[in-house]
């Protein structure tokens, strides 16, 4: 089939993992910061535009890089530079007309690939890089060490021009909410799993079993990944089973069921034209296609959630990408969801039509977030990269990436595929009512927004008193073992929802040994709730 020269096509991606040094292999100060490891992956990612290894010789990745119109970087969060990607430019010996730095979201590097292929469909350029870095376990390393290291890290001058801004930078949670505890993952993503446990009917410990055989099945891809940063799979019983090790850290959570931060990565993919490739001498097997994208938001904030076990922007977002693409959910080939925790897994799968224990497509191609690594707002990147060695190993297929942002609030999807989007025009009662569709080149991309934002919502009442019932619950630990605090989503005698705490050291028992969900209780003027 002929192919539109302006198509985006990837050519060219690379990952790094900079593993713990062995004992007295090196310092933490030798260690590279982010940008260091940035600049890793784009060379690797150099490299992978001839076929080249490590170090191998890449004139087709070069006369690319040379090229490099629009730069774009996922920001790190384990160090503050003004502007990554000006430094990553100067390192890379490249002036490119645009630079743009991501806000925070785990959303945003799928959600870069998709306006970059939109761009380059469009004309507007021909060669762009996406790339991110962090190094969380480094940076922690330091904080803990006896002598407290100084990391010798690149700091910019204050006056130094800020870059151009890429996302959404709203904040995450109300106030209410965070005064009650919502202020960080691991406090949120546990009233997900207590929410999903409740409408499954499952028991507690059936519920903790059931988790704990996503994540080994996860960890079975990770062993497979020369990337991952944990690669030894583990059973279903190794991951739940609380030890000296893994410690629970917020009910049903132990810190095997929850995303690996403290680890150093680094990933970057090179896109460009499908003329500019095929002008460079890029062999046609290196391409991978962006076929379709989308991206939603639910109900911004937890508050106004219709409920806590589903994503209506998740299946809206999917269902248009996957329409754009020509394509169903049985048809696609090899998936990523992105796997922070596992609730955000089971939501995801269940919205998109998928079964969680496929043991012919398994929900990761990397291993997920605990075990391949969740490197700050670059796991997107690396979910990219391996889904395209993916891809090439198994011409004639196509993948599904996921990138989630805050709370279950930012979605964005990819699908891709070894040959490019042969559908024409989707017929409109294919996509959700409202949808704003684009699309450039053989790249099509949906805004279901509308359809999003018409759904019911629910309505919060800071203000109630008396008679509740749980909804969800999220069960805070301490470091030495117990439960030292709730944080309770629940419903008034009218349907509205408050945000509640529990601190009685019996009441906490039971809510980490009996269902809570569906319980009664009655809620105090200090925001505590007495359950029944």
């Amino acid at each position: 089939m002929t192919i539109d020269p302006s198509t985006p096509v990837v050519v060219g991606v690379g990952q790094v993992t900079n593993r713990p040094h062995t004992e007295g292999d090196g310092t933490l100060a030798d260690r590279p910061e982010p940008l260091g490891l940035m600049l890793d992956a784009v060379s690797a990612a150099v490299e992978d535009c001839d076929g080249a290894g490590p170090g191998g010789a890449a004139p087709l990745g070069r006369s690319l890089l040379a090229r490099v119109a629009s730069l774009r970087i996922a920001n790190p969060l384990s160090w503050h530079y003004v502007d990554p990607g000006a430094l990553l430019a100067e390192e890379l010996g490249i002036e490119p007309a645009q630079i743009l730095v991501s806000t925070t979201g785990g959303n945003n590097p799928q959600m870069l690939v998709n306006a970059t292929a939109l761009a380059i469909g469009r004309g507007e350029f021909d060669v762009a890089v996406v790339a991110g870095a962090d190094c969380h376990y480094t940076q922690a390393a330091a904080r803990r060490h006896s002598d407290r290291p100084l990391l010798p890290w690149t700091v910019q001058a204050a006056d130094t021009p800020p870059p151009t801004p890429f996302g959404s930078d709203r904040r995450g949670t109300t106030r209410a909410e965070e005064e009650r505890g919502l202020d960080h993952p691991i406090h949120v993503f546990p009233l997900f799993e207590s929410a999903l446990r409740a409408h499954a009917g499952r028991t507690l410990p059936e519920h903790l079993a059931y988790i704990g055989g996503i994540w080994s099945r996860f960890s079975e891809v990770a062993a497979g990944n020369p990337y991952a940063w944990l690669r030894d799979p583990r059973t279903a019983e190794e991951l739940t089973t609380v030890t000296e090790s893994n410690r629970m850290v917020a009910y049903p959570y132990t810190k095997l069921l929850t995303a690996d931060l403290q680890v150093d990565q680094g990933a970057a993919v090179i896109l460009c034209s499908a003329a500019v490739a095929e002008a460079v001498g890029v062999p046609r097997d290196r391409w991978v296609f962006p076929l379709a994208g989308a991206d939603a938001e639910d109900h911004w904030f937890l508050s106004h959630r219709a409920d806590f076990h589903s994503s209506p922007a998740i299946r809206l977002a999917g269902a248009s990408a996957l329409a754009l693409a020509g394509s169903t959910i049985d048809a696609v080939d090899h998936v990523d969801l992105y796997s922070c925790f596992p609730s955000a897994v089971e939501i995801a799968a269940a919205e998109l039509g998928l079964p969680l224990d496929d043991p012919g497509r398994p929900l990761t191609v990397t291993g997920g977030m605990t075990f391949a690594g969740g490197p700050g707002n670059n796991y997107g990147t690396h979910s990219l990269a391996t889904m395209v060695g993916v891809l090439r190993e198994h011409p004639g297929t196509t993948g599904l990436t996921t990138g989630l942002g805050w709370y279950v609030s930012k979605h964005s999807i990819g699908v891709y595929g070894t040959e490019p989007n042969a559908t024409g025009d989707v017929a409109p009662e294919l996509l959700p009512e409202g949808t704003v569709v684009e699309t450039a080149a053989g790249f099509a991309w949906a805004d279901p927004q509308v359809a999003v934002g018409s759904l019911p919502q629910c309505t919060p009442d800071a203000d109630a008193r008396g008679e509740v019932t749980v909804e969800t619950y999220s069960v805070e630990f301490a470091r030495t073992g117990s439960p030292e605090r709730a944080v309770v989503a629940c419903r008034t005698l009218e349907g509205r929802r408050v945000w509640a705490h529990v601190s009685d050291p019996d009441q906490l028992a039971v809510l980490v040994t009996e269902e809570g969900c569906g319980r009664l209780g009655t809620l105090r003027a200090d925001g505590e709730v007495d359950l029944r």
